[in-house]
């Protein structure tokens, strides 16, 4: 079989490509499972059925896809603008450091007007964090890819600086953490016994002001154009350090967002443990939703049930912590082979008839096809 270019890109396979990435990622997650001697029926159950099994592992499911869609959803908007944010984790880090530091100014006396401050404030530290990669590339032009995956280490050393050393809870006996925010800054949740919080409101609302901002409004088509076709957005008019630095800001304050949705819901307080791989994570969401707001949904619920079963296979199987990150390894390289379908189809040429030696005659020679003369002899 061979590989053989489309007249044009298969609208089929740009939906059916993320469903058989999926199936293959179950097929070569069961081929694991039996390698590492585990039943691959239970290994597929803690995976696929114990997140939505009851109304408490749904809402601990959609407590995970909650940061993972509000960080894709921003990552959707750079990666149509063919800007590339690989660092939405830091971004993320730094939105919950400056969530944090508003919450910890909170005491008793406090109202409830805080909440929006620690949520605006999250932002406004993810919106900076990407504005340092926007401002480099835009006036040195850099490399977005580098810069964005270096700042993820130096808002880690951010964290790490201040929760260890001058945020560090003084009754926290000598552990690396800020003391617990007051209740006052907790997001509201939205029922009791359940953790989810209004953060997948604010997510859910943000997939639909995508949706209409790319398909309905004429800014969010003259954003793609400058992204995707420069030459021809400069001239039609359209900006593209315009559309760089609406890319890195929204992507960077949707990153931050989602940083103070976690420290200030349900972890509570900063500490070392707070970059989770979100945003790494969200890069896959995007990939996989298609870059479009409803596929996002999808995914993000699809890479939270990851995220839940991973944890499950540590405490039920005994399988090691990094056996989340395996699977949304095969799911990105799954996705990313069968996207060569979009573009190619797969043809099987049809096998040549073997040609038939040429018949020789009574006095004919091998040495020559249809010559009856004997053939030379040479002598040295």
């Amino acid at each position: 079989m061979k590989l053989e270019i489309r007249p044009q890109p298969s609208s089929f396979w740009s939906y059916a490509s993320p469903v058989l990435a999926l199936l293959i990622t179950v097929l070569i997650g069961v081929a694991l499972f039996v390698a590492l001697g585990k039943d691959p029926v239970k290994g597929l159950q803690v995976f696929f059925w114990e997140p939505i099994k009851s109304p408490y592992a749904l809402g601990e499911l959609l407590v995970k896809a909650t940061p993972l869609l509000i960080i894709a959803l921003g990552l959707a908007v750079c990666f149509r603008s063919n800007v590339w944010n690989i660092g939405a984790e830091g971004q993320f880090v730094m939105g919950a450091i400056a969530a944090g530091g508003v919450a910890l100014l909170a005491n008793k006396t406090t109202g409830v007007w805080i909440v929006p401050v620690v949520l605006l404030a999250g932002v406004a530290g993810g919106m900076l964090w990407a504005g340092v990669t926007a401002l480099l590339r835009d006036r040195f032009n850099a490399n977005e890819i580098l810069v964005s995956l270096m700042l993820v280490y130096v808002a880690d050393l951010v964290l790490n600086y201040l929760v260890f050393g001058p945020w560090k809870d003084p009754n926290g006996y000598n552990f690396p953490q800020t003391k617990t925010f007051e209740a006052v800054t907790q997001i509201p949740r939205l029922m009791q016994g359940s953790r989810v919080n209004i953060g997948i409101v604010l997510a859910l609302l943000g997939a639909a002001g995508l949706w209409l901002f790319l398909f309905r409004t004429y800014a969010g088509f003259r954003h793609e154009v400058s992204g995707a076709a420069p030459a021809a957005a400069r001239y039609a008019g359209f900006s593209s350090r315009r559309a760089l630095w609406l890319a890195l800001l929204t992507s960077g304050g949707a990153a931050g967002l989602a940083g103070a949705l976690e420290v200030a819901g349900p972890i509570g307080q900063l500490t070392p443990y707070v970059p989770a791989g979100y945003g790494f994570a969200a890069i896959i969401v995007a990939f996989v939703g298609r870059l479009h707001p409803v596929g996002v949904v999808f995914s993000a619920l699809l890479m939270s049930m990851f995220y839940i079963g991973g944890e499950l296979a540590q405490s039920r199987l005994g399988l090691p912590k990094s056996i989340t990150g395996v699977f949304q390894g095969l799911l990105l390289f799954s996705l990313l082979s069968c996207d060569t379908l979009i573009a190619y189809r797969i043809v099987f040429p049809p096998k040549r008839p073997a040609a038939a030696p040429p018949s020789r005659g009574r006095h004919q020679w091998p040495g020559k096809a249809g010559s009856t003369a004997a053939p030379e002899k040479h002598t040295d």
